[in-house]
């Protein structure tokens, strides 16, 4: 399993941007994906994840309302459209595959959940 995050860049504070997260091989086989971000000198934190079973979505309350997560099956794609973006979203953006665990509305927001990892896509807004 192969994850290809793209879409970042540079925006204007109350910009948007999409973030994009391509899978190759059995990502689709995956029992859910998320995003992460990492601010420099921060730790890795949840911003969103869904799970392929019923389709549940979860948000960081950070991101709740602004941020939307949603998934192309046919493009093995999953998307993050994030709108309102504020200076503070300013981070490197990973997305993650869960294969060989089923999280839970709980467990779904922890790195350890997920045992793949695309390289990341850097967001910078500027104030």
């Amino acid at each position: 399993v192969q994850l290809q995050a793209s879409g970042g860049g540079l925006v204007q504070t109350g910009g948007s941007l999409t973030l994009s997260c391509a899978g190759f091989g059995r990502t689709f086989s995956s029992n859910a994906m998320a995003w992460f971000r990492q601010a420099p000198g921060k730790e890795r934190d949840f911003v969103g994840g869904i799970r392929w079973s019923g389709g549940n979505v979860y948000y960081a309350e950070s991101v709740k309302g602004r941020f939307t997560i949603s998934r192309d099956n046919a493009k093995n794609t999953v998307y993050l459209q994030m709108n309102g973006l504020k200076p503070e979203d300013s981070a490197v953006y990973y997305c993650a595959a869960a294969v060989s665990r089923r999280p839970i509305m709980t467990t779904i927001r922890l790195l350890s959940t997920y045992d793949n990892w695309g390289q990341g896509t850097l967001v910078t807004v500027s104030s």
